[in-house]
Formats: C-alpha cells, structure tokens, sequence
C-alpha cells in the first residue's frame, strides 16, 4: 500500500493587534500600580510645635516630624534634616500647622526684629502668640509724672511672640508683658516710648490662624 505524504505541520500566525493590546493591558497596570503607590507613601513633614512668627529663627527643637501622604505637594513642605543654622520665619505659622517652604528665608533682608514691651492694660484673651496688633502710645504730659496725653498708634500691624506672665505677688493693675516682631524702622519710636515711660497697650486687630 502506498504511504500518503504527510502535511506539513501548520504554523499559528500571532495577530499583532492582540500583541499590541497585551502590551497596553500591561502598560496600564503598571502605570495604576505606580499611582496607587505614590499616593501611599508617606513622608516626614514638619509641624509647627508651636506658633511661629515672622523674624523668629527656628530648629529643629521648634519642630515635630510627622508622616504624611501628600503625593507631589511633599514637596512644598519642610522635610529632611534641618541645618545647624536652622531657618528664619518670614510669615505667621499656626501651631500644629506644616511649615511650608515658602514661610521660610535666610536672616537677609528680614525687616523685622523682636522687642519686649511692658503694657499699662491688662491683656484683652484674642493677645495671644501669632496675633497681629497696633500698638498704641499715651505720652507723659510735660512736667507732669502722672497726666498723660491722647494715645496715637506708635506700631501698626506688629505680631505677638509671646506674652509673659507677671511673676510673685501682683495685682490685677500690674503691667503685663509682651514680645512683639515689629518692624524695624519703628524700633527706636518703641524704644524711646518705654524710656519716656509712656503707656502703652496693645490692640489686637486679627486673631492667629488655625487649621
């Protein structure tokens, strides 16, 4: 009996387009995957530990790290290690609040400086650390060591460092003492106030932010 030849073994032709739709398939989950795990990862931001203000300089001991998912706007925030100088505040940052790069500076060109001040008033409760104020001056009347003249604004927009408790025995009359960031071209008319033994109180006109 005659052999009948053998077909030759049929050969599977791949379609491209399944090609090309794998690779997409592929390509999409990785680039899901890669999302989902930058929106998980967490990193070190800064807060605030306590209110800090314009002029103040900062370390690391101002500060407390906390992990956070910020995904790309990490990189808008304070984070990593905190140079030996540390840093100068150039605007109001709440307590608690991440500190921003951008509420940071160098000393440089910082037109503001810091000034302990002894208030005839007692404190209103909206003075308190972060707070912006006008501070208000009542001269000595000449030759007189009791009379004072009509109050004028001696600073306008100065923020509060911090107020300091009197100490020991007082009295509800007793002056209250305040640390104001004011600018520095009204350091001396502060100064000179204080020295002529005027009273001054402090106004607050906003109250810190808190977030």
């Amino acid at each position: 009996m005659a052999t009948l030849p053998s077909a030759p073994p049929r050969r599977l032709r791949l379609d491209p387009r399944i090609v090309v739709g794998v690779l997409l398939v592929a390509a999409s989950t990785l680039g899901v995957t890669g999302v989902v795990q930058g929106l998980n990862r967490t990193v070190p931001v800064y807060r605030a530990a306590e209110p800090l203000v314009p002029g103040a300089r900062i370390s690391a001991s101002d500060l407390v790290a906390t992990p956070v998912r910020l995904g790309p706007a990490d990189s808008l925030y304070l984070s990593g290690p905190v140079p030996p100088g540390g840093y100068v505040v150039t605007r109001t940052v709440a307590a608690g609040e991440m500190v921003p790069l951008s509420a940071l500076g160098t000393a440089a060109g910082l037109d503001t400086a810091a000034v302990v001040v002894d208030l005839s008033t007692r404190l209103s409760g909206s003075i308190v650390p972060s707070a912006v104020v006008d501070l208000w001056s009542a001269p000595k009347k000449a030759g007189s060591t009791t009379e004072y003249g009509a109050p004028v604004v001696l600073v306008s927009g100065a923020t509060v460092v911090r107020t300091i408790a009197p100490q020991g025995l007082v009295t509800a009359a007793q002056q209250n003492t305040v640390e104001l960031q004011v600018p520095r071209e009204d350091v001396a008319a502060v100064l000179q106030a204080v020295a002529d033994g005027a009273r001054i109180s402090a106004v607050a006109v906003s109250e810190p932010v808190h977030r």
